[in-house]
């Protein structure tokens, strides 16, 4: 298990655990990120957002969110 922001561009992961205050609980929820979710992490911003493929909608989360996203890498880059 490792923190989103550390996935590597291309990486399908799922998201296992999300160790957050309720209210970025709700609005990862809001974007479909939550515990069991499939995620495709398409670009990495070097220290910036991450741009993910969550169900065909890309969504930019900043890297602090990421940070509180714990998941496990499930396939490698396409």
């Amino acid at each position: 298990m490792i923190p989103l922001s550390t996935a590597q561009e291309g990486s399908l992961v799922r998201v296992v655990n999300v160790m957050s205050g309720k209210g970025l609980m709700l609005r990862l929820a809001e974007l479909g990120i939550t515990p069991g979710s499939i995620v495709r992490v398409v670009k990495v911003f070097g220290s910036g957002p991450i741009l993910l493929d969550v169900k065909g909608s890309r969504i930019a989360i900043g890297r602090g969110a990421a940070m509180k996203i714990f998941v496990e890498v499930i396939g490698g880059e396409r």
